[in-house]
């Protein structure tokens, strides 16, 4: 059992230790009388199964620590609000990158959005065949991709996140992503006959429990998609018209190019949004 300390702001007697192997990664925090708490985030391995790696998997590991970096942050960050009332901050320090690193802990004040109503939410309303409307900026099928990205890049910006970098998705041309509170934005684009590339898809996520700072959500029709219960929601689609399919565990509204799908394992509520063009439609470069 690890103990915090009494609850106090700034560098506490606590550290975390995030490391790779064979079995998996796994995050230890250790408190000043050496009291630890193990918890196994991941058990996919960290060590090539013949030694022999291909030049990929480097920046695989490197990729997947830093994603569980943030996982390990996260639930010490709620773990201390809990006990304590407190945020507490990490700051990483490579032991033997990218497969183990050590972080000291420092706790302030709460977040404000920890409390109803005192930040608002970052809405994303979705409008089908023509794509999501933001706070003060869009994600739009009629614009090209170079400009969806670099709306991404000015939210980002506005809500201090890192700013969006390219990642691969099977089937599309460019992605790219952007932290919003605990959740995430991103667009996919593909390339048209011509060379150009166009906005195809609009995807978020935002995992269970408390939503980050500003809290993510994503609405269409007035219907908050990832917040009500599932079961909720796809009744409310009904009655609303929509025609829905179940497809591998995901609820698919093919005439609108919307698809929600719960968190790996399932769930009480949809954790992914997803909003395509649909084929066949008028050519997105006329929904101006």
């Amino acid at each position: 059992m690890v103990d915090f300390g009494a609850p106090r702001y700034g560098r506490v007697p606590a550290r975390v230790l995030l490391t790779g192997g064979p079995d998996g990664w796994h995050c230890e925090i250790i408190d000043e009388k050496d009291g630890r708490d193990r918890r196994t985030l991941s058990r996919t391995g960290a060590v090539w199964r013949d030694g022999t790696a291909p030049a990929w998997w480097g920046p695989r590991l490197a990729e997947t620590a830093a994603t569980l970096r943030e996982s390990a942050a996260r639930l010490l960050t709620d773990r201390a609000f809990t006990e304590l009332g407190a945020e507490a901050d990490v700051t990483w320090f490579v032991v033997d990158e990218p497969v183990a690193w050590e972080g000291l802990v420092t706790l302030r004040d709460p977040d404000p959005a920890r409390f109803p109503g005192r930040v608002p939410p970052f809405v994303v309303a979705l409008e089908p065949g023509r794509g999501a409307v933001l706070p003060d900026a869009d994600l739009l099928f009629s614009t090209s991709a170079a400009d969806a990205f670099d709306t991404l890049t000015a939210v980002a910006g506005r809500l201090a996140s890192p700013v969006p970098a390219p990642s691969f998705i099977c089937g599309y041309s460019a992605h790219r992503a952007i932290r919003v509170g605990r959740g995430s934005l991103s667009v996919a684009a593909v390339r048209e006959p011509g060379g150009a590339e166009r906005v195809s898809t609009v995807f978020g996520s935002r995992p269970g429990g408390w939503g980050g700072n500003p809290e993510l959500r994503f609405r269409y029709d007035g219907i908050d998609l990832l917040d009500e219960p599932a079961a909720d929601v796809v009744t409310l689609l009904r009655d609303l018209g929509h025609r829905t399919l179940d497809r591998h565990g995901q609820t698919v509204l093919p005439d609108l190019g919307l698809s929600l799908a719960p968190p790996p394992g399932g769930g009480h509520r949809f954790e992914h949004v997803a909003l395509e063009f649909p084929h066949g439609r008028t050519d997105p470069r006329r929904l101006r």
